[in-house]
Order: C-alpha cells, then sequence, then structure tokens
C-alpha cells in the first residue's frame, strides 16, 4: 500500500514506507463469505502446486480513495500441517489515522462444520517513534479449531480520513499457490486537488506493474482499474537467491507529479542532489579542517586515503547509538544538519559521514560525485518502480588519476577502494557533469575477499586430534565479524564464531574460538585463534580412518541436491578460499593413502585445487577454492550444479594411516 495526501496527512507516506508494506490478501465487501464447494471440501492437494502446505482458493482486495477504505478477503484450504500456521493473521497498521475495522473470520471442516471467530483480536504495539510519536500496530486473531483440510476464510477493512489517500501496491504472488484473485482500484475522483506531503501537485495517476505477457491491468469506464489472475505459481523459495521484493508479480499504483517513470526520476534525482550538495556544502571551517589532513603537495591517492581515514574514525551512530536530544543539549551540540556538523561532533550515520566525507573530498580539490543506491541484500532497484523508497545508502565517487572510484565511507570496516558487498552489483543515482543519471556499481574481485583457514594438527594412534587453528580473512568476511563484535558483547561473537567453527571441522572435532586480531583496524587482516580436540579417525586394527580435507570434510555443499533451479544464484560476493592443514602422525605409523592431487576447473567462472605432500613424520593437504562469480542465471545452473557436485566428491576423500603392526597393548 502506497499513500499520497491532500490536506493533512503528510507524514503518514514515511511511516508507512518505514515499517511494512501491507499483503494484498483479503477483501472489499459486507456481504457474507460464499459458500464452499464439494471439490474446495473434500480436496487433498493441488495438482498445479504438487507438495503444497497450503493455497488460497481466492483472493481479493478492493481499494476506493473516494470513500477511503481498502476492503480485504482471503479464502485459503489448508493442505498438511505446517499448512494450519496460515491460521494465524496479523495485520500491521500506523495507529491513529488508519483503523482496522470488520474483520471477521471463519474456519471450515472437510465436513462443511463452521467455526466462526469467536474472540476478540488482539491490537498489539509494534514501533513507537519516541520523537514523532507515530506509532505502528499489529492486528492479530486466530482462527478457531483448524485442522488439515480445513476452509479459512476472513476479512478485513483498512479505513483512513477524509485528508488521506492511499494508493494501492497489489503484490500478486504469495509465498502460496493461488487459484484465482481479483483486484480492484478506484483512484479519487478530483485529481487537481492531490498533493503530496510537501505540498506540490500529484494530480497524475500511474502506474507501475509485473506481470506475465498475457495478464493486463484493465481501466473502465467508471475510471476503476481491475486485473483478474488465475493459478498464480508462488513466490520461489530457494537458496542463494536474490532479494525478490521488486521482481515478482505485482502492480503499484502512484499519485505523481510527473507524466511518466523518465519524468519522475528526472525530477526526483535533480531534488535529491540538490539535498545532498546543501548538506554537504564546503564550508569554511571543513575546509581548514582538510588543510591540517592533507598537504598541498599530495597525490590525489594520498589526499582521498588520508581523508577517508579520518572520517572512518568518526563514530558511526548506525554502529552504536544515536544521542538523544537531551544528551545533544547536555553537550552543547545540535541536531546534524550539515557535513560541517558531523565534523565538530565527531559522529554521524553512515549517509552523514559518507556526505562528510563528499564535502572533504572537495574541499580539498578532488572531483566527487554522490550517489544513493539499494542494498542488494534488501532489493533489486527497478527504475520502472517510481519510488525513491528503493534507494538506501550514500557512496561517493572520486576522481583520481582521470579514474573514478567508488569509496564506501559510510560502512564503517570497509577498506579504501573496496565497496560492502550489499553495495557492490546493484544500482541506484549517480551524480555527473551531465546531471543526475543512473548508474551500477561493479562487483568486488575474488583477490579482495580471501580467508586462509590454517591448521595443525596432532593425531595419536586411536585418532584423537589436537592442534590450533587460525583464521584469517580480508574482504567481506572480515568487515561482517568487525561489525558483529561492533553490535555484541564477547560472549556472543565467541559463540556466533564457534557456530561458524562448528560447519568447518570435522565430526568428532571441537574448535574453540580463543580470541581475534586485528578486530579494530580495518587496514589489516583479521585473525581469529582456535583450539582444537577431540577426536575425528576410526582405528581398525592397524590402520587409523580420517577426513582428508580437514575443513570441509562435512561442508553442506550448495546446489548438489537441487536438479533445477527457477531464480539466479547471488552467492553474495567473489570468494577465495585457501586451507592448509598440516597433520601431524603417530609415532609408528606412515600414509597409506593420502588424497590425490584434483583439479577441478569451471573455465571463466571458479576453480578447485587440492593437493598433498608427505614428509618425515607429517602431510600437508593444500586446498584451494577461487569463486570469480557472484550471480549466474538460471541458464547456466547446470554447470554450477557440476562443477559443486565434483567439489563436494573430492571433499569426501580419506586419509589412511597405516603401522607395521597392531597395537596388541601390554
Amino acid at each position: 500500500m502506497r499513500t499520497s495526501f491532500r490536506l493533512r496527512a503528510a507524514f503518514m507516506l514515511a511511516l508507512l514506507a518505514a515499517f511494512f508494506a501491507l499483503p494484498a490478501s483479503l477483501h472489499a465487501q459486507y456481504s457474507g463469505f460464499q459458500q464452499p464447494t464439494p471439490e474446495e471440501l473434500s480436496m487433498k492437494d493441488e495438482p498445479k502446486a504438487p507438495g503444497a502446505a497450503a493455497i488460497y482458493l481466492y483472493r481479493e482486495e478492493t481499494v476506493d480513495d473516494n470513500l477511503h477504505y481498502h476492503s480485504f478477503l482471503a479464502r485459503i484450504k489448508v493442505l498438511t500441517e505446517k499448512g494450519k500456521e496460515l491460521a494465524t493473521v496479523g495485520i500491521p497498521y500506523p495507529k491513529g489515522q488508519f483503523q482496522i475495522t470488520d474483520i471477521k473470520a471463519r474456519t471450515i471442516h472437510a465436513d462443511g462444520t463452521v467455526f466462526p471467530l469467536d474472540v476478540k483480536p488482539a491490537d498489539l504495539l509494534v514501533a513507537l517513534n519516541t520523537r514523532s510519536g507515530n506509532q505502528v500496530n499489529k492486528m492479530v486473531f486466530t482462527l478457531p479449531n483448524v485442522e488439515v483440510g480445513s476452509i479459512l476464510e476472513y476479512k478485513w477493512q483498512l479505513r483512513y480520513d477524509d485528508g488521506s489517500l492511499s494508493s494501492p501496491d497489489w503484490d500478486i504472488q504469495q509465498p502460496y499457490f493461488v487459484r484465482k484473485a481479483h483486484y480492484s482500484f478506484l483512484p479519487y475522483k478530483y485529481l487537481y486537488q492531490v498533493t503530496d506531503s510537501k505540498g506540490n501537485s500529484a494530480n497524475k495517476l500511474l502506474y507501475s506493474y509485473v506481470l506475465p505477457p498475457d495478464t493486463k491491468v484493465v481501466y473502465e469506464a467508471n475510471g476503476r482499474y481491475t486485473l483478474n489472475v488465475t493459478d498464480v505459481a508462488p513466490i520461489p523459495h530457494e537458496d542463494y537467491m536474490p532479494p525478490l521484493e521488486s521482481l515478482i508479480e505485482q502492480v503499484v499504483f502512484y499519485y505523481s507529479g510527473s507524466f511518466g517513470m523518465e519524468d519522475y526520476w528526472k525530477h526526483e534525482g535533480a531534488s535529491w542532489s540538490k539535498e545532498m550538495n546543501h548538506f554537504a556544502n564546503e564550508s569554511k571551517p571543513l575546509k581548514e579542517a582538510v588543510a591540517q589532513i592533507v598537504a598541498a603537495g599530495d597525490s590525489e591517492d594520498v589526499k582521498a586515503r588520508k581523508l577517508y581515514d579520518a572520517v572512518m574514525a568518526l563514530d558511526n551512530t548506525d554502529y552504536t547509538r544515536r544521542k538523544s536530544k537531551e544528551e545533544l543539549k547536555q553537550q552543547g551540540l545540535k541536531r546534524v544538519k550539515t557535513a560541517e556538523d558531523v565534523w565538530q561532533q565527531k559522529s554521524g550515520s553512515s549517509d552523514e559521514i559518507a556526505l562528510l566525507y563528499l564535502a572533504m573530498a572537495r574541499s580539498a580539490g578532488l572531483k566527487a560525485y554522490a550517489m544513493v543506491l539499494c542494498n542488494r541484500d534488501r532489493t533489486v532497484f527497478n527504475p520502472y518502480f517510481m519510488s525513491m523508497r528503493q534507494l538506501d545508502d550514500v557512496l561517493v565517487i572520486v576522481m583520481i588519476n582521470g579514474k573514478e572510484m567508488p569509496l564506501d565511507p559510510g560502512k564503517r570496516f570497509a577498506s579504501f577502494g573496496q565497496l560492502a558487498w550489499p553495495h557492490t552489483l546493484t544500482g541506484g543515482l549517480r551524480e555527473s557533469d551531465k546531471g543526475v543519471v543512473f548508474a551500477q556499481t561493479p562487483g568486488n574481485s575474488y583477490k579482495e575477499a580471501a580467508t586462509v583457514r590454517v591448521a595443525d594438527v596432532t593425531i595419536d594412534r586411536d585418532g584423537a586430534v589436537s592442534g590450533t587453528a587460525r583464521v584469517i580473512m580480508t574482504g567481506p568476511a572480515a568487515a561482517r565479524w568487525r561489525e558483529l563484535a561492533v553490535e555484541n558483547d564477547e560472549d556472543e561473537v565467541k559463540k556466533r564464531f564457534n557456530e561458524y567453527l562448528r560447519d568447518l571441522v570435522p565430526d568428532g572435532v571441537t574448535a574453540d574460538f580463543d580470541h581475534f586480531l586485528g578486530l579494530d583496524d580495518y587496514h589489516s587482516q583479521l585473525m581469529g585463534i582456535v583450539k582444537l580436540s577431540g577426536n575425528m579417525g576410526t582405528r581398525t586394527g592397524k590402520r587409523v580412518f580420517l577426513p582428508g580435507v580437514f575443513f570441509a570434510s562435512h561442508a553442506k555443499h550448495p546446489f548438489v541436491a537441487d536438479e533445477k533451479r527457477q531464480t539466479p544464484v547471488d552467492m553474495e560476493y567473489a570468494d577465495n578460499i585457501q586451507d592448509q592443514v598440516t597433520y601431524r602422525l603417530p609415532q609408528g605409523f606412515t600414509v597409506e593413502t593420502a588424497p590425490p592431487a584434483t583439479s577441478i576447473p569451471w573455465t571463466g567462472h571458479a576453480a578447485f585445487d587440492l593437493k598433498s605432500a608427505v614428509d618425515k613424520g607429517t602431510i600437508e593437504v593444500d586446498r584451494r577454492f577461487a569463486r570469480a562469480f557472484t550471480q549466474v542465471p538460471p541458464k547456466d545452473y547446470s554447470a554450477l550444479r557440476d562443477f559443486y557436485q565434483k567439489i563436494a566428491t573430492a571433499d569426501q576423500q580419506q586419509l589412511v594411516l597405516t603401522t607395521a603392526a597392531a597395537n596388541t597393548g601390554n
């Protein structure tokens, strides 16, 4: 649901955007529920959705901005135990100007017995902004006596006052298969009266959509927009998917002052750039501060790096805590309004620190531009959806020696020249010499994302082990643990790292994390120190059988079990993992079988190499895996799966130790 405004409703759009997007799941009429058919009552499964836990028999949403209400209806068939989870319904909404009314619900058993909702829904607080007083609640109810085979039916209305308009988002695809759905929207008649939150005219109705080629929104003679759909596939759920928020089937309506997509982004881009440059004003105090950091004879690269280190040393309140109004007053500080304020207070949000860097770079004589983009872990930028709410974070693009370099000073542990992975391979808007334009960020190099796992393991005659390990990280993996350490206490970090190690070491081995080296220095490698103990071998007669690959012997290799793929693969960032393990053999034992040299290429995408070397009393196993790709389209999934299947086989090879005679004891 998206909200436009006339009269006094300006604050509601930001509130709705920040907290939720209501699911298009319910109905618009006061009439009773429809009678279930014999087929609906008796059905055990849906042939068009094999194995589904539940399906939507019917969904309907009606919106009338003249009468100021949304009305919703859902009819659901429960097919398995898991499907019973849909019996609990939660409806988030902004408390006050909006209200949920006319909730009706019932459960119908397969024999036709009806159980109406007989308890009052709970109105629960979800979030409260203490500064603005805005509040988001959730209306929650649970349908009674739900069992496998039941039909769940419920409907409710969202009502809002005469000073507000609320254009809908129709979420066509749902987590479950939809047999049939109907959507209807009657826009406000008097478009010339509609204004946005800033008082600008919003007298045009636009809509964007992602729909199959044979599915169309219909504009009717009475001014109503309708859409009918049947047999809608559920939202895919696969490992390593990109965010699907802007990719699934949907229709989004807007009250707008723009004539279309191009006009919208031109206007919004210019407004955003003006706001960025106002904040990043090159004031006299900032220029004086820059003069203390850089020298006149410094190269462009040196200037950019010195300024980067200076702003990265500030308190990033997105990782700690923003000062309250009372604290600012006690310390004689004011609310941050400009880059100069950020520098004087030595703290700011991620975006504020990024814009401070922009201002300081310009003050140092560097050519620099702002860019705003979406987080790739949240959504994929889609310019056909006319909303600046897609765009989350600010980057700075600096010209160094004639070449543009995107920088990420708003991410606390992003090294100079490296973007945080959610800021790679993503889109947004950027300033340029030609004005504000669409832009895409580059991916990372696998060489910048290295994890080296080194272990020294002593084995006794029965397969018990002891030793130490070091996990050395650079790039995204290091940044992730550094951020975790800022946001959590030492015990929680240790718990999380031990959980990470548990998925690496062989069954029977305990990896106990001790401490990090280089935790606070984003320039350096991050090293985790680990103690190893336990038993990973099997003794049979004169032989000891051990996993040949210490850190991946029971890894859960992705894609091996899944034959087909619907969505693109998104593995966050290109990666490079090296394992260097030294096994120290028990006295009197030699290596009978070692993992053979194995090389598995996927030309242009990735490579895997495994080799071992036997010396007096030791064997060293070296495993290297370099993945240069981040994303793979479904058409290449077969090759991807074949590559990972071969790796999984290589990682299961054994190390066999033997002695000349079995140990028979005394």
